[in-house]
């Protein structure tokens, strides 16, 4: 038991790199951001499509972003807890290739925007889509990686099979 245990860590390395790949580059995205555009300027990339500087002090959509300041620790306490639960599963199930993958873009973000909290008691998000005068709020490389993690969960779940409708 304990050898299986040790040989399934080589192919979970994998999964914890995919998971630093997502740190690194929403770090130095939200770096290069810092420098180069002042808080709240926008800048037009495409027609639907800007740059901006906001910091998030809540979490998605600005959720308790109007709070005093407990969310800060709150929101990166969950991420840790979250992030190391999936560093366990990631363990346990590397080779479940879609599974491994989703959780390791949810670690890397969940980590990537903790890292923010700390160092600015805020999320960095500098991304903003925008149609018809509908301005979806702005986001970063670790809410992308988050938000496509969170759906290969759904479509892990929706399209599994579990051997259910298999007869005996």
């Amino acid at each position: 038991m304990a050898k299986a245990r040790r040989a399934a860590l080589p192919n979970a390395s994998r999964w914890y790199a995919l998971a630093g790949l997502v740190i690194v580059l929403d770090q130095a995205t939200k770096a290069i951001v810092l420098a180069s555009i002042p808080f709240g300027e926008r800048i037009v990339f495409l027609p639907f499509w800007n740059w901006v500087l906001t910091m998030n002090p809540g979490a998605a959509f600005s959720f308790l972003a109007d709070q005093p300041g407990w969310q800060r620790w709150f929101f990166a306490i969950l991420a840790l807890a979250v992030s190391a639960w999936i560093a366990l599963e990631l363990r346990r199930h590397p080779e479940q290739k879609l599974l491994s993958l989703a959780l390791a873009l949810v670690m890397g973000g969940a980590l990537g925007n903790v890292i923010d909290r700390i160092r600015f008691g805020a999320v960095v998000d500098f991304v903003q889509w925008h149609a018809a005068g509908f301005y979806w709020p702005a986001f970063n490389v670790a809410d992308s990686a988050i938000t496509v993690g969170a759906i290969l969960l759904v479509v892990g779940q929706l399209t599994a099979t579990g051997g259910k409708d298999h007869a005996p």
